[in-house]
């Protein structure tokens, strides 16, 4: 999973307790500012995601430091289980060590495992998110329109995929 082979990588499903994560979010929450209209960034806060529609799971290494964040989160659709996917992160340390994509099955198991049939996720089309389009699209995810409540917007990029 990661680039050391002796590198443990665990992955929990975490009450966001620990300050480490908290610290994460911020930074996640600040380069979403930086790169995006206030009125288009759509990422979560702490309290956000510690809501009961809201499985947040977080990627520790074998040191016990925190390497990286994802959740996910029910949302209404047309007559299907329907879930999006919020808050990936992982810090500047960990990238490029497949901490994200490890993440990232872990939602898709979860969200599966909880009769999850439709993983959708809203992320921005500028430079800056390319590796994560090109992290979504190796996992099947495919560009799509607007969901839920989202609308068109060119600060927005739409994906989604099945959950089989």
């Amino acid at each position: 999973m990661t680039s050391n082979p002796k590198e443990a990588l665990t992955l929990r499903l975490d009450e966001l307790s620990d300050p480490r994560i908290a610290v994460l979010l911020e930074e996640h929450l600040a380069d979403m500012y930086r790169i995006s209209p206030p009125e288009c960034v759509f990422a979560l806060d702490l309290q956000a995601l510690k809501q009961p529609d809201v499985r947040f799971w977080t990627a520790w290494d074998d040191a016990g430091d925190l390497l990286g964040c994802g959740a996910w989160k029910w949302i209404d659709a047309t007559g299907e289980t329907h879930a999006e996917l919020k808050s990936m992160r992982t810090t500047t340390t960990a990238r490029g060590r497949g901490v994200g994509r490890a993440i990232l099955q872990q939602l898709l198991a979860d969200a599966r495992a909880h009769g999850v049939q439709r993983m959708s996720l809203e992320t921005g089309p500028h430079d800056f998110f390319k590796p994560a389009h090109g992290l979504y699209r190796a996992a099947g995810f495919e560009v799509c329109g607007p969901f839920g409540d989202y609308v068109e917007d060119p600060h927005s990029l739409f994906m989604t995929r099945l959950l089989g």
